[in-house]
């Protein structure tokens, strides 16, 4: 009996065929991630983009995130889309590809992110950034799929991103452009993988559990590898607010009880662990910084503004500090011992209380398909670009990848 690596049965395990349903579902990812770069085009990240970067694509691997509104997956806590498009498409434009085989490689780089991303445990966490971690392998899977590889080139592909494995939350604790550039580091690394793989170079295939392994540099206890006989891209979250995931469970209860005419006075957010050790900050002074505050947060909601994009600009931080103050936050031990397959949070205030054990976007409370176009029409609207009618017909319904590059080219 054959005994395989981690590494070679997630390879084996892309090759099946995608459906069409999960081709269709993978559209709504694809047109969530051109939203997220269209309303990213506008900015200090963008200008960087243009100046350092000739081509389009990297420039796009550069925006995905920068509005904290891309994709996410809970339990193996990272955005895949910012990574595996990018490298998708980056792809099948190398290859002429069609949109199935667009769409096919970034269900399988979703696959391969969050199988692999998913192994990583709690002080994997609290040191990396998953989405750069396991992007790598995300972006070589979605590369290796375009450009049609078997299982073994697919596997050292996969290999040498986890060679390299590399990004940590160093970056949290500074006001920069490094959670970019963790993105486009694993979305272009892992195209280029990809590509070496094609032309025959080898790479370690037990490089998750083996000696000096990426397992024994950074995971106490790895968790098992999960491959099932559907596709994790159904396990996904859309972010339906321009905030980090971390915060929406807080925003998602300030909604509920602002809508019930409850949420006045002191408000008091319980919430689990990570949320507090990413989120709490009372006093943002950068728009990046008030996307990951609690506090900033619920005060959006409060305001009565909608958490989109222009309620965390300086201006808005300044205009919202009165409010912040009102906002206090805390653990809960119950909510803490539910994540990360639940982000929940409960919140208390002079007008009443609520709790949620899901948040709005997650599979349990899943995003309408007319819900993610009209986040993505927004999104293309906040980056000057009109009605995005054009954009969503594109990704929705379009059969050619060259008008997506085109649009792209157009946009950056």
């Amino acid at each position: 009996m054959n005994s395989y690596s981690l590494i070679e049965r997630v390879a084996q395990h892309l090759q099946r065929r995608v459906e069409d349903a999960t081709r269709a579902r993978a559209r709504l990812h694809l047109l969530d991630w051109l939203g997220c770069v269209a309303g990213a085009r506008q900015g200090p990240v963008a200008d960087m983009a243009r100046t350092a970067e000739r081509d389009v694509l990297t420039r796009t691997a550069l925006l995905g995130n920068v509005l904290e509104m891309d994709d996410v997956h809970r339990t193996a806590l990272l955005h895949p889309g910012p990574v595996v498009w990018p490298a998708a498409l980056s792809a099948v434009r190398e290859t002429g590809g069609t949109m199935a085989d667009l769409l096919d490689a970034g269900v399988r780089g979703y696959e391969a992110m969050i199988a692999i991303g998913a192994t990583f445990d709690a002080h994997h966490y609290a040191h990396f950034h998953n989405t750069s971690t396991a992007g790598g392998f995300g972006g070589a899977a979605a590369a290796a799929s375009a450009f049609g590889l078997d299982a073994q080139r697919t596997g050292w592909a996969l290999a040498n991103a986890g060679s390299t494995a590399g990004g940590l939350w160093a970056m949290r604790h500074a006001d920069t452009m490094t959670k970019q550039i963790h993105a486009a580091r694993a979305a272009l690394e892992g195209l280029w993988f990809a590509r070496l793989a094609r032309a025959g170079a080898s790479g370690p295939v037990a490089v998750l559990e083996g000696p000096q392994g990426l397992y024994a540099a950074t995971v106490r206890e790895p968790r098992p590898l999960v491959l099932g006989d559907g596709w994790r891209m159904a396990e996904v979250s859309f972010k339906p607010w321009a905030a980090c995931r971390h915060v929406h469970p807080a925003i998602d209860c300030a909604l509920d009880l602002r809508a019930a005419g409850q949420l006045s006075g002191k408000m008091q957010v319980a919430t689990y662990a990570d949320a507090l050790a990413f989120c709490d900050n009372p006093h943002p002074v950068t728009e990046a910084q008030a996307k990951f505050s609690l506090q900033h947060g619920v005060a959006v909601i409060a305001a009565g503004r909608d958490a989109g994009p222009e309620d965390f600009t300086l201006a808005a931080i300044e205009a919202l500090a009165p409010l912040r103050a009102q906002v206090t936050v805390t653990e809960d031990g119950a909510i803490t011992a539910r994540y990360p397959a639940h982000f929940g949070a409960s919140l208390s205030c002079g007008g009443g209380s609520v709790a949620l054990v899901d948040t709005r976007g997650d599979p349990e409370r899943p995003a309408s398909e007319a819900q993610i176009v009209a986040k993505a029409r927004s999104l293309i609207a906040w980056g000057g670009l009109g009605d995005g009618d054009h954009s969503i017909e594109a990704a929705m319904h379009g059969d050619d990848p060259r008008a997506l590059l085109a649009l792209l080219d157009a946009w950056l």
